[in-house]
């Protein structure tokens, strides 16, 4: 009998000693927690609910249901964004992978003299802001005396108006996303530093090529890579906006996305709709749809992932 009090006693002082510890660890997290409940949490209901208003930062909202949808399936800028949009999301995912893998591979090697040097060389665009990117890019692809196009007819070719013209605009935005890739590329380092290399003295020892080792070894030992940053480069495409909202000007009473509304991207016209025309009800069904759509591009990007990806490497 005592031996069973005994032991309820202890499970008892365990229990409260748990209990404390995560009082503990709970007022420890307190400042993250609220930080994630006002700024996270409340904003995103509160743009849940003004998704059914008539709202305009200065009056009452208005109840109006599903108005606010209705109107977005018929807007053709919000068609016109999402294309835009897509574009970026679907095209620039794949430039970046391959810039920054090639980039990856190439510092990967063992043989090249002053590969710390490079390594930090390549990795700084990535430090430098978004603004002053995209100030760097308007001078080097301007089309009168930009370097880019005088660099080009030192060759004889005549360089495009990269700025000003619509089929360029949207791949002048990937040329610079690809010049700061140094963080995917620094991801990529650290997973080639992980392939094991006594996969790669097995494959020399069958006579496999480069090519066929780097189809065969190393592309599935990364894959779960090569997901992840996708994934990630997919969904910062989703929300392309600030390089926009540089290179056009936002104001007045009309929609401006650029050299035809080429980059109008959507999350440019929520902008234009919250802060220039206070539609904020109608914004914020805009980025009610817009968590949909990334959510369920996602969800179905892990889903035809699964059957490719490799995570049994260790």
């Amino acid at each position: 009998m005592k031996k069973v009090v005994g032991r309820k006693e202890k499970f008892g002082s365990s229990s409260k000693r748990e209990a404390r510890f995560f009082g503990k660890g709970i007022l420890f997290a307190s400042p993250w927690l609220i930080g994630f409940v006002c700024f996270i949490l409340l904003p995103v209901c509160l743009a849940f609910y003004y998704s059914f208003t008539d709202y305009n930062l200065f009056n009452e909202p208005a109840w109006v249901g599903l108005k606010n949808y209705k109107d977005a399936f018929k807007d053709q800028y919000v068609w016109k964004g999402l294309k835009n949009t897509l574009y970026m999301v679907v095209i620039s995912p794949i430039v970046g992978m391959v810039v920054s893998l090639l980039l990856a591979l190439l510092l990967n090697q063992k043989n090249i003299p002053g590969l710390p040097f490079f390594r930090t060389v390549f990795y700084l665009p990535s430090l430098v802001p978004v603004v002053a990117s995209v100030m760097l890019l308007t001078w080097l692809l301007n089309g009168h005396y930009g370097l880019v196009n005088q660099i080009l007819g030192l060759i004889g070719i005549e360089g495009p108006a990269w700025l000003n013209d619509p089929k360029y605009t949207k791949i002048s935005l990937m040329i610079m996303d690809a010049w700061r890739c140094g963080g995917t590329m620094i991801i990529y380092l650290a997973a080639l530093r992980s392939v094991p290399a006594s996969l790669y003295e097995a494959a020399e020892l069958d006579g496999a090529n480069g090519i066929k080792k780097f189809f065969h070894i190393t592309v599935p030992c990364i894959s779960p890579t090569i997901e992840f940053n996708v994934i990630m480069s997919m969904i910062g495409a989703f929300q392309y906006f600030t390089q926009g909202m540089l290179l056009v000007s936002v104001g007045g009473n009309q929609i401006n996305g650029g050299p035809g509304n080429s980059l109008l991207f959507y999350n440019l016209y929520l902008y234009q709709n919250a802060f220039s025309y206070f539609k904020m009800g109608y914004a914020c069904a805009l980025a009610v749809l817009l968590f949909l759509i990334v959510m369920v591009t996602t969800a179905l990007t892990r889903k035809l992932s699964d059957r490719i990806v490799n995570y049994d490497v260790e």
